[in-house]
């Protein structure tokens, strides 16, 4: 059988998934994105000498993130990551948003890129946690299901708590997300946090779509966002810090910095060095109104 995705690779004698990916992605913790011949995943126990396995090759770049982010610099940025979150499966979804890292200046979009990388770093203990670590291992129950929403119901037995990169949760961006994507998310909620293409799919649909009257973060950072009235009124300015509003303002922003914006804005800092641009002047939310 011919590989469908990507190059093929014959198993050795004590070969295990992680000593694969180790020996020929340079990176153990990218097994997961091992397949059979037909795209399925192979589990350890059973691969044998002589087994056709396939190896993915180099995802292309887009002309936006990929570009802006090479593979050794998104593993400096995140040398304890879980293997979900691997590199491929980051640029594997960015490409079902073209515009993401790729509209406005160069400045703007190396900005982008570092406000996406460091708000999912704060989320997810620098892409360690895969899933809201309260709610392990049994979900948290209905504490996320807004029965009042009648468009994405809840089901029975599932728990739309925090996964992935940006900690999708509620049962209303489970559904709206799963309806945009091409996913049942509502009945499968934890292929946020056993695909890593998903995964990353579900946190850039969430940066990248406005949720009036809030804009997206894309939107934000690219330049693309005017204020209205009464977002000048309420103190919101493009900046990395209107991204805080968006994401969590709620609980954030209108109120007096506190360690969860600071580590937010370290990571922005950070990363915005790492890809050689200064960081924008508006990278607090103490100053802004939350939505209502």
């Amino acid at each position: 059988m011919t590989c469908q995705c990507g190059r093929s690779y014959i198993v050795r004698q004590g070969d295990i998934l992680f000593d694969i990916a180790q020996r020929e992605l340079g990176d153990g913790n990218r097994w997961r994105e091992i397949m059979n011949p037909d795209c399925s995943k192979p589990v350890n126990e059973t691969i044998f000498p002589g087994q056709e396995l396939c190896i993915p090759t180099e995802p292309p770049g887009n002309g936006g993130f990929a570009d802006i982010v090479s593979r050794q610099t998104y593993a400096t940025m995140f040398p304890n990551r879980n293997g979900l979150y691997s590199y491929n499966s980051l640029v594997t979804a960015t490409q079902r948003y073209p515009n993401f890292c790729n509209e406005g200046s160069d400045t703007q979009r190396k900005r982008e890129a570092a406000a996406f990388l460091a708000n999912i770093a704060h989320e997810t203990g620098s892409l360690q946690y895969i899933e809201e670590l309260r709610c392990i291992p049994n979900g948290c129950g209905d504490e996320y299901c807004d029965r009042s929403n009648t468009t994405y119901p809840c089901r029975p037995g599932r728990s739309y708590h925090g996964r992935g990169p940006m900690q999708l949760s509620w049962n209303y961006n489970y559904g709206a997300a799963g309806r945009a994507l091409g996913y049942d998310l509502l009945d499968n909620p934890d292929l946020v946090k056993s695909d890593g293409t998903i995964s990353f799919s579900t946190a850039l649909w969430f940066w990248m779509t406005p949720q009036p009257p809030k804009p997206s973060c894309h939107d934000v950072m690219s330049g693309r966002w005017t204020p209205s009235p009464d977002d000048v009124n309420a103190g919101r300015k493009p900046g990395f810090g209107m991204t805080i509003n968006i994401i969590n303002g709620g609980l954030e922003c209108g109120r007096p910095t506190d360690d969860r914006v600071e580590r937010r804005v370290r990571f922005y800092r950070q990363f915005c060095q790492m890809l050689g641009v200064s960081a924008d002047s508006n990278v607090y939310c103490d100053r802004m109104q939350p939505y209502r």
